[in-house]
């Protein structure tokens, strides 16, 4: 399991568009992706999972990969939303 906790930056928080690129991100894996906010936990491949958690920028926010291929998952999330400036 690979784990790494993150602050969002972008100014809408992760909505709508900074929420489609993490989804987008994540669903290019086999592992299993999550991600975490203020004790909820849920599957960072369902758009409605992540719209749902509501996470307002400034928020710190923990994203898991789990299975065969979470080194390059983990990596790749993070790469995809430093570079789209959602994360910093």
């Amino acid at each position: 399991m690979k784990q790494i906790t993150v602050s969002v930056i972008d100014p809408v928080g992760l909505h709508a568009r900074p929420a489609t690129v993490a989804v987008n991100a994540a669903s290019k894996f086999k592992c299993e992706v999550n991600i975490s906010f203020k004790g909820r936990e849920v599957n960072m491949k369902s758009i409605m999972g992540v719209m749902s958690l509501g996470i307002p920028t400034q928020s710190e926010i923990t994203i898991t990969c789990n299975g065969d291929d979470e080194d390059s998952a983990i990596a790749s999330i993070e790469e995809v939303l430093r570079a789209q400036k959602i994360i910093g």
